[in-house]
């Protein structure tokens, strides 16, 4: 079997969570890591170590000869340069979420990469995890019927002061926007796999309990699209405590199917509930509830999954799942709830996604 040779550009904490899933069985026949690439040379050292890495760079324009294939996991404005680089150097690209900061940016490394010939995959992991790999599946199915509503809840804490012990790019205008934008864009792009075109929505944000981020660091959107069926997702980077996590919630029309990453738990709520009462006089509710196993380690980000997948594009020359253009298409969600929260408006969304006609 082919190995791809895979440069990693940007050696912090993403590369980090990236590296866990190395030795996983997934990709360690067919990628090898060669050479990693940070301006911080300790850090690159340390990562080459972790990767098993042997080239060691502090300019990614060093490690061009050495490399199929880049991993770039840098702040997100400069995702463009590097990314246009490698393209034109004939290299395929596992970009980091967001793809860019702005759509022109986006446009024109698509762009690049069809030139070249070259595979450009944004770097969303929650399409590859096995829950929601089922519940898609069971969506399609239609055995509980028409999807009525899908809520997405993350629940993180991101005080770069106690995480770091120092302000770093996160509270800064390079992140390109405020939580939506840079971690909401998974859900987004959940959303749209999940229920198709969209219509038209809102955002509100705040920075309440977030006052170290120049945007929103929590963030609820609330989605239409064809069909009639409603998105929504709670996102926040203050929460001092969770209850949700990382949760799923599907209410199909027969059925509610749900998933919580921290738990692991995967279930499926069939009835109404009714109440029962008690010896004692009180009363308490049940359900019919069935758990569904699913076979994976749930406590981290497996982004080994999309790294299996990137490989396996490009060896194939196949599509990419997380793909450049829906990529944009969920950026252009995004940007255009932030501009109708400005106007204090409802965002149309309808013709956002590359090919349709904006009505």
């Amino acid at each position: 079997m082919a190995i791809l040779r895979l440069g990693v550009i940007g050696c912090g904490g993403m590369a980090n969570v990236h590296s866990r899933g190395k030795d996983s069985e997934d990709i360690k026949d067919i990628i090898k890591v060669t050479a990693v690439c940070d301006i911080v040379e300790e850090r690159a050292k340390n990562a080459a170590i972790s990767w098993g890495a042997e080239h060691v760079f502090t300019n990614y324009k060093d490690m061009v000869d050495y490399v199929d294939a880049v991993l770039v996991v840098l702040p997100h404005d400069l995702h463009y340069e590097c990314g246009m680089f490698f393209i034109n150097n004939k290299k395929h690209v596992l970009m980091e979420k967001p793809m860019c900061n702005s759509e022109s940016e986006c446009l024109s490394l698509m762009a690049a990469a069809e030139r070249e010939g070259v595979v450009l995959m944004t770097a969303y992991p929650v399409r590859y995890y096995p829950e929601l790999i089922k519940m898609k599946e069971i969506a399609d199915s239609g055995i509980y019927g028409k999807i009525m509503q899908m809520s997405i809840w993350t629940e993180q804490y991101t005080d770069p002061m106690q995480k770091y012990g120092e302000m770093t790019w996160g509270n800064t205008a390079r992140l390109g926007g405020g939580q939506l934008f840079s971690h909401g864009c998974h859900y987004i792009d959940v959303l749209l796999w999940f229920l198709g075109k969209p219509i038209r929505g809102v955002h509100v944000g705040t920075k309440v309990g977030t006052p170290w981020l120049l945007e929103e660091g929590t963030s609820n959107v609330t989605i239409e699209f064809e069909g009639g069926a409603l998105g929504y997702h709670f996102g926040t980077w203050g929460a001092r405590g969770t209850k949700m996590g990382y949760d799923f919630q599907i209410h199909f029309e027969k059925a509610l199917v749900s998933y919580n990453k921290h738990s692991g738990a995967f279930e499926v709520r069939q009835g109404m509930e009714k109440l029962i009462t008690l010896d004692h006089g009180r009363q308490t509710r049940e359900q019919t509830v069935t758990p569904i196993e699913i076979d994976a380690d749930a406590a981290d980000k497996r982004t080994h999954l999309e790294i299996r997948h990137f490989a396996d594009c490009v060896l194939n020359n196949t599509k990419p799942i997380t793909n450049a253009y829906d990529s944009l298409q969920g950026l252009r969600v995004i940007w255009k709830l932030y501009e109708a929260e400005k106007r204090n408006e409802i965002a149309d969304l309808r013709g956002l996604g590359l090919g349709e006609k904006a009505e």
